[in-house]
């Protein structure tokens, strides 16, 4: 396994917590819910605190794509060092937060610039290559989406088209069934779910694979059955689906790397300025409308 980035220990840990089997979620858990702590244990000491055995604890780290348990402390401490590193003065201007409701929306926002910036642990860049590779040979572009993906998979629609790209985004789950089943293997369908175990889009990742189409998942768990049927797996955000905490930050983290691909797909193609070119005008004819 690659080393995640810096800061992104705990955000892999959670992408792989599907996986895991009850004794081995107690080893995680406790690695997310208190990391820096865990940084400073031995193995025998993690294992007494959540009640299992060392072996269990070396099985979880081993489980989750560690080499060991030694590993998985080294990356804790060096990801506790850069945050120690970055945190913000508390004497300076960041320390202090409004209070009521403006309170309430800066925390929420410095939350998210955090959460954000370390939400990339868990993604391959060698499978981001292979995503943007495969659209960029597609014949036809297809968009899944059901649930909270809807929205992210809308937006990009939008972006993929303003850059001359064609896609498909069909909304209802039959039509999204049937049309990736009358795919073929010069096709690509880009299938988005957070939990990647929503039934409606993995019947038509399904479907699309069934046709010999290219998938490319795009999820918070690596080990989520939307990563087992995907030819190309996205994943990221998982640290942050948690519906309990009302944050809607996981959804950015899926509509940046949604974004970042058209971008990147977007990139030297010769329809790319010409369209851009008429999307602005066509904004520019809407808000300046003639008298």
């Amino acid at each position: 396994m690659t080393d995640p980035r810096v800061g992104g220990t705990v955000a892999l840990i959670r992408s792989m917590i599907p996986s895991l089997n009850p004794s081995e979620k107690l080893v995680a858990e406790e690695c997310i819910a208190h990391p820096w702590e865990v940084a400073t244990l031995s193995s025998s000491d993690l294992a007494a605190r959540c009640g299992t055995s060392t072996a269990t604890v070396v099985r979880a780290c081993q489980a989750m794509g560690f080499k060991g348990f030694q590993h998985l402390r080294m990356l804790l401490m060096r990801d506790a060092g850069a945050a120690d590193r970055d945190a913000p003065d508390d004497d300076g201007p960041d320390a202090a937060t409004s209070s009521g409701s403006f309170g309430m929306v800066q925390r929420q926002f410095t939350r998210a610039a955090r959460d954000i910036e370390n939400a990339l642990g868990s993604l391959d860049s060698v499978e981001f290559d292979r995503a943007v590779e495969a659209l960029h040979g597609a014949r036809r572009i297809v968009i899944i989406a059901t649930g909270s993906s809807v929205a992210a998979a809308q937006a990009i629609t939008l972006r993929f088209i303003g850059s001359g790209i064609p896609v498909e985004t069909p909304t209802d789950p039959f039509v999204q069934k049937l049309t990736c089943r009358l795919l073929s293997p010069h096709d690509v369908v880009i299938a988005i779910s957070n939990s990647g175990m929503n039934q409606a889009t993995l019947t038509a990742a399904e479907s699309a694979r069934a046709a010999g189409a290219t998938v490319i998942g795009v999820t918070s768990y690596a080990r989520s059955l939307l990563s087992e049927l995907s030819t190309v797996r996205l994943v990221a955000g998982a640290a942050f689906h948690a519906w309990q905490e009302e944050s809607l930050t996981s959804n950015v983290v899926q509509l940046l790397l949604l974004n970042t691909l058209q971008l990147a797909v977007s990139q030297h193609r010769p329809e790319t300025d010409d369209a851009r070119r008429i999307v602005a005008q066509e904004i520019l004819d809407t808000i300046t409308p003639e008298r």
